[in-house]
């Protein structure tokens, strides 16, 4: 097929697609016109985020009246002092983890793991098909499980980052057309199977739409060629249709980078089955911004795009840079640090304010490692805490989390407003310091019942 101008086609190249959207590519456009968009595209900016705590407000916030039940079963008296704290957020904050264990030094391990646990509750895990199985036959379960383990450990939903992706072929992938496409499917079943339960949501297909662009044709030539066989539009679905056979229950994410209309209207409103359901759980939108930020104008514009299809969104790899790339290196600076820091705090308000947005993952975690080796770290290479990391975790952990104290009234309740996610209420009754959890969402019953069990002495 061929490809379209970049711009408003479905297929244009990602290198066309990424100028337009930058607007690098523009060569003739008036000033003007220019200043013109620019700020209408500020006022809309400024709007949006004016609005922004009080749609958070009524997006992610519930009220609830719990019922307090003692140990003997009876309700809690009244005039007890209770202390309501949030200990998981239902939206999903994250990610990728591909540096846990792999950092330099034991130390830098340790100040990515507990870094990483103090503000994240979501962790993209890697399945790139030619690193996850440089030999046939022999996948780095071992890997996988070391990581599931700590986030478990961690309370860190996990997803699996790519399914199927020809980007590049594993060393060993030889035969036909169909016999590739069929050893690609076969690896989805056999991943979404065995990991059931250690990870449930995956990227089931990873850019599609520019399957055929040249580096895919030069480094995976023999998945770019059973795609094209195949076509496209069959190749994805089929891979839905396999993935959701392994995996009944998984959510199935469509991820990639174009955020344009026609792909929207080209690509995701036609990933349907034949009674013309979506075969698609997630949305997920990629939004690395090494050349700029998108701007609140932008990014509201591009979940209002996609929430159309009453699909929850998924904002899957997003990357704003501390410092300017040069001959010499890209290397993260003061400045940089504090744009970084201040741009993040207005994309995360942003989508935390858009009521279709249900999780945000960054990219990546630490400028160690980090892809393009750019500084698009929280962390710097050193593991190091940037502006971004503090910036952000006084929103997530502090402007929108929840802790309270009030007094319970008769029948042992009480009612409080909360972000929506995981709680624990302690309270003192007779001597004894009593504890329970309770889940918070706006389908919470108007009244929960609270058990409350005795806690031990170090809680």
């Amino acid at each position: 097929m061929a490809n379209r101008n970049p711009g408003c086609g479905a297929f244009c190249t990602r290198r066309q697609f990424l100028l337009a959207a930058t607007g690098t590519a523009v060569a003739v456009t008036a000033p003007y016109f220019a200043t013109a968009r620019q700020r209408d595209a500020s006022e809309d900016s400024d709007r949006i985020l004016a609005d922004a705590e009080s749609r958070i407000r009524q997006h992610r916030m519930a009220p609830v009246t719990l019922k307090l039940v003692t140990p003997d079963g009876q309700p809690l008296g009244p005039g007890r002092r209770v202390e309501i704290r949030q200990v998981r957020h239902r939206f999903l904050f994250g990610c990728n983890i591909f540096m846990l264990g792999r950092c330099r030094t034991p130390e830098q391990n340790a100040a990515y793991e507990s870094r990483f646990a103090g503000i994240f509750n979501y962790a993209t895990l890697p399945f790139y098909w030619w690193n996850y199985e440089r030999q046939k036959g022999s996948p780095d379960h071992e890997r996988t499980e070391e990581i599931v383990r700590w986030c478990r450990a961690h309370d860190v939903t996990t997803k699996g980052h790519p399914l199927a992706w020809n980007y590049r072929d594993p060393p060993w992938l030889t035969g036909t057309p169909q016999e590739v496409a069929r050893a690609q499917f076969e690896r989805i079943t056999r991943y979404v199977q065995r990991l059931r339960g250690d990870i449930d949501i995956w990227d089931v297909v990873n850019e599609a739409t520019h399957y055929d662009r040249a580096e895919c044709k030069r480094d995976a030539p023999r998945l770019t060629e059973a795609i094209a066989a195949m076509g496209v539009g069959p190749y994805i679905r089929t891979a839905f249709k396999t993935a959701r056979q392994a995996g009944r229950d998984a959510t199935l994410v469509i991820n990639d980078y174009r955020t344009d209309a026609a792909f929207a209207e080209k690509v995701i409103s036609e990933l349907a089955d034949e009674h013309a359901r979506p075969m698609y759980d997630v949305i997920g939108i990629q939004s690395h911004m090494h050349g700029g930020p998108w701007g609140a104008a932008r990014t509201w514009e591009v979940c209002e795009r996609f929430a159309k299809f009453a699909k929850p969104l998924h904002f899957t790899e997003t990357t704003l840079v501390s410092g300017p790339k040069s001959e010499s290196g890209w290397t993260t600076t003061a400045k940089g640090e504090e744009q970084q820091a201040r741009l993040a705090s207005e994309f995360y308000t942003v989508l935390f304010s858009h009521p279709a947005v249900e999780a945000i993952t960054w990219w990546d975690f630490s400028d160690q490692g980090a892809w393009q080796m750019a500084p698009a770290g929280f962390l710097r290479d050193d593991m190091s805490a940037k502006p971004i990391y503090e910036r952000l975790c006084d929103m997530i952990k502090g402007r929108w989390w929840t802790r309270v104290e009030a007094e319970s009234g008769p029948e042992g309740r009480l009612r409080i407003d909360g972000f929506q996610g995981e709680y624990e209420a302690a309270v003192k009754e007779n001597g004894r310091r009593l504890g329970g959890r309770f889940s918070l969402a706006k389908a919470t019953a108007e009244a929960t019942d609270v058990q409350l069990t005795e806690l031990s002495a170090d809680r």
